[in-house]
């Protein structure tokens, strides 16, 4: 099935919240946070998003499509969609009501623990973005969204977005932790063939992006074709090998962000010929410099 045919055309973007959402605060087009809709901030139709969700339940519920996989999100649960997956609200029930962040790519660049680390937590979620919480962790996520809340609102405080991130990161790792009793369940799971090629990719990629950026490689690694593993990938994750391989690269962010490295230093840490064509590579994937990244 071709599901670009299935795609609205005008992908939703945070840009859009403040039109849909009554009482929103914001910083930037970045990271939105609220608990109240006007209206479905899913579409009843399948949508790709180019941000995230992370959307706690409180009361009623919803039936939702994931990547065109229907799941119900009820009380007590946490659902997390991630970019670029395929989202779609079938149902809201008249008393749904729940507490909300939305966050851009841009947002956790340098937030994120390193692609090593998030596997596990990434592995789950896609397969269970509903999470169901015990009252104790539901309590503590709303004790996080109330706080991020109150520090969106201070506008004035020059360091708000690096606030704002480190309390995000202080409550991804809370997630993590909720989650970490059933990764190894997950791994014991039968899967399909090309989800086991997708996570093994994943985690060569993991181990070996600082020097090898081609598919060929990996595809040698785990002894199938480049157009399999390109197969594999994108239909699993609706993104190529190439894009994943990229995005891990692109670690160049947080180390521009939150290391004393310079750009010489950094383009030699990821093994790139030399602080020119690293230059290059960085712009082509961001719209800018390394030096105006950095002084971003």
């Amino acid at each position: 099935m071709d599901l670009s045919k299935l795609l609205d055309p005008n992908i939703p973007t945070l840009k859009s919240l403040p039109d849909i959402v009554s009482e929103i605060n914001t910083i930037d087009d970045d990271f939105a946070i609220f608990d109240k809709l006007d209206d479905v901030l899913l579409m009843d139709y399948p949508s790709r998003l180019d941000v995230a969700i992370f959307a706690l339940c409180l009361k009623g519920n919803c039936r939702l499509g994931i990547n065109l996989e229907e799941y119900t999100l009820e009380q007590g649960q946490l659902f997390i969609a991630m970019p670029d997956q395929i989202i779609q609200c079938f149902k809201m029930s008249d008393d749904f009501s729940g507490a909300y962040i939305v966050f851009s790519k841009n947002f956790i660049d340098g937030v994120v623990p390193r692609l090593h680390e998030i596997l596990p937590f990434f592995f789950y979620i896609s397969s269970h973005p509903c999470i169901t919480l015990t009252p104790e962790q539901l309590d503590s996520l709303l004790e996080y969204h109330s706080f991020l809340w109150k520090k969106v609102k201070i506008s004035h405080n020059l360091y708000r977005r690096e606030v704002v991130r480190g309390l995000f990161l202080a409550m991804i790792y809370e997630m993590y932790n909720f989650c970490s009793p059933y990764f190894a369940a997950e791994e014991g799971r039968n899967k399909p063939r090309q989800q086991e090629i997708f996570e093994d990719f994943l985690k060569e990629v993991s181990l070996s992006y600082k020097k090898e950026r081609g598919v060929n490689f990996y595809a040698r690694k785990l002894c199938i074709t480049p157009k399999h593993l390109s197969w594999a990938v994108k239909e699993v994750s609706g993104k190529t090998a190439g894009t994943w391989i990229d995005e891990a690269i692109l670690e160049a962010k947080t180390l521009l962000k939150s290391s004393d490295m310079n750009i010489q230093q950094i383009s030699e840490e990821l093994n790139f010929a030399n602080q020119s064509f690293f230059g290059k590579y960085f712009k082509h994937y961001t719209g800018m410099s390394p030096k105006e990244y950095k002084k971003k």
